[in-house]
């Protein structure tokens, strides 16, 4: 089968937000408790440069992720360094972390593109269909994306919340990823186990993503590819190689430590060059 339209990987950018500062940080050392985190990189410029710079490469659908929860004594200023993001770009970035129903309008309102949603969805360990329901009514599926990012316990991956403490019972899986593609615009989905530590990509799950991908794509009337984005672990050329050939061009990607921009030592215009050509 010929995927017609979206056989294209995209880089997707990110600006991760904690303590009011961009960051990089090791996924799986994420706490509420004293908003600790490893960090990979902090960031001397602020979310407006970032933003800035993604729209004058014109790299849309990037994300843009709160890691401090409502309740920590940071939340105000990550949360006004996400909206002066989006602000500086209209349109071109989606948004998320601790976001639900009466919240999402003000980030849309900002300029996100789209909300993105977890632990509002998945609530005590499982999906909560009900706030599903909730979410699609506020912003529309079109505007809507789940975070199914995820670790592995027992040689499967299973969906994890509350900034990748928690596990739940949802196992990420073909068909589990068919059925909730039905209510959401795209995925995005960090293997948080290697989230941060720039030493290759999580192969097994991408090859799971680039299953969904195809299937998803042969429901489609046109052959369209549905839109999911994998981040964790990307440290090379050669780990972007990979991605492009084994993902069929159906899986986008985030760089994150690795970057340039973000300390690392992959050129960010070198990888804008390279993941666009066809």
């Amino acid at each position: 089968m010929c995927v017609q339209e979206g056989k294209n990987m995209e880089f997707r950018p990110c600006i991760d937000i904690h303590n009011g500062k961009v960051k990089q940080i090791v996924g799986g050392t994420l706490r509420d408790e004293g908003d600790f985190a490893a960090e990979n990189f902090v960031s001397e410029q602020d979310s407006v440069f970032y933003a800035e710079l993604y729209k004058k490469y014109g790299l849309r659908n990037g994300h843009i992720i709160l890691l401090n929860p409502v309740t920590s004594e940071y939340y105000r200023e990550t949360k006004a360094q996400a909206l002066a993001a989006l602000r500086a770009w209209p349109g071109g970035i989606q948004v998320g972390g601790g976001i639900t129903p009466e919240t999402a309008g003000e980030f849309l309102e900002a300029g996100a593109s789209h909300v993105i949603v977890t632990s509002y969805v998945f609530k005590d360990g499982q999906i909560n269909r009900e706030n599903l329901k909730k979410m699609v009514s506020v912003c529309g599926k079109e505007q809507l994306v789940l975070d199914l990012s995820c670790r592995k316990r027992d040689g499967k991956y299973y969906v994890v919340t509350d900034r990748w403490q928690k596990f739940t019972d949802m196992e990420v899986t073909v068909d589990a990823l068919a059925e909730l593609a039905e209510c959401c615009d795209e995925f995005l989905i960090h293997a948080a186990d290697v989230e941060g530590k720039a030493n290759g990509v999580e192969r097994e799950l991408v090859s799971l993503l680039t299953e969904a991908a195809e299937k998803l794509a042969e429901k489609d009337p046109a052959g369209r590819a549905f839109p999911i984005t994998y981040a964790g672990g990307v440290g090379s050329f050669e780990d972007l190689r990979w991605l492009k050939e084994a993902g069929m061009g159906l899986i986008h990607v985030t760089i994150g430590s690795a970057l340039d921009l973000f300390g690392g030592e992959m050129k960010f215009k070198e990888v804008t060059e390279y993941i666009a050509q066809e």
